[in-house]
């Protein structure tokens, strides 16, 4: 299936083990990263405008219950509404779906929550969000391999996980601890998504990889998975995930934006090679 069929026609892939996919939503994608600081949260964001701007139905779920940061980058605020006092309707910008514990406490307010507690608000943003028909909702992880990233292989069915870096070396080693984790749950790595890869400067045109070069497309090679894309370093991402339009919205026409549109066609070209949700595993022994 190409990529402009598996836009039109979205199907349902296969999850975890033991598992089955939400009723409303076709595919979960986690948005993870060894660490922080490497534009992760920016990414899932951006992807999730491409992926709309592509034509799919697409929601965002905040699961940095620590540290949410995607109400601001979608220039968000309020708390959601409960029609029936059990589940919460999602909050929408740029036609995207999107909820976050951001919504639910004071924006100053520290989460000072033990672990269970956190995991138990994750699956409950999750399960009682009363999510649109949608065909893909990204979870943006926060960094770390810890109780939120094993609950999330253990009780949310994902279809698939990308994995953020920065060049850097201090960034890929953690980029890899991330991707081996997903392995050990069995959650399949569509690709990385290298972030900050090259910076042109606006006044010369001189283009120079202030965080190293090429480490996304190491990390690609010594796993045997996708490079979905390398985006640049560029001042209009930051400017306008700060003031709540992230760029792919902002300007759809820049190189930036025309980036993130690469990566989640790309990303949906590697989805559609996974087997689909209700097809029988055929084991190779006979």
């Amino acid at each position: 299936m190409s990529v402009n069929d598996a836009l039109a026609r979205p199907v349902t892939h296969r999850v975890q083990k033991g598992l089955s996919p939400h009723p409303r939503i076709r595919n979960v994608i986690a948005i993870g990263s060894g660490k922080g600081g490497v534009g992760k949260s920016t990414t899932s964001v951006n992807l999730a405008l491409a992926l709309k701007a592509l034509g799919a139905r697409v929601g965002v779920l905040d699961a940095d219950i620590y540290g949410p940061s995607v109400p601001a980058m979608l220039g968000l605020s309020g708390r959601p509404e409960s029609p029936d006092n059990k589940s919460i309707e999602p909050m929408r910008a740029f036609g995207v779906e999107a909820m976050s514990i951001g919504f639910l406490v004071e924006q100053d307010s520290p989460m000072i929550w033990r672990g269970p507690m956190a995991t138990s608000a994750l699956t409950q943003l999750f399960n009682d969000t009363r999510w649109g028909d949608l065909d893909y909702l990204l979870i943006d992880l926060p960094p770390g391999t810890g109780d939120i990233q094993l609950t999330l292989a253990q009780k949310i069915p994902v279809a698939g996980a990308v994995i953020v870096t920065t060049p850097q070396e201090i960034a890929t080693l953690d980029a890899r601890k991330a991707l081996k984790m997903f392995e050990k749950v069995e959650v399949p790595v569509l690709g990385i998504v290298e972030n900050m890869a090259v910076h042109t400067c606006s006044n010369c045109g001189h283009a120079e990889h202030l965080f190293g070069e090429g480490g996304g497309q190491r990390i690609a090679e010594q796993y045997g998975v996708p490079l979905l894309g390398s985006l640049p370093l560029d001042i209009r991402i930051r400017e306008q995930g700060d003031v709540g339009t992230p760029v792919v919205e902002a300007a759809p026409e820049s190189a930036a934006a025309q980036a993130y549109l690469a990566a989640a066609r790309r990303m949906v070209e590697e989805l559609g090679k996974r087997p689909r949700a209700g097809i029988p595993i055929v084991s190779s022994l006979i």
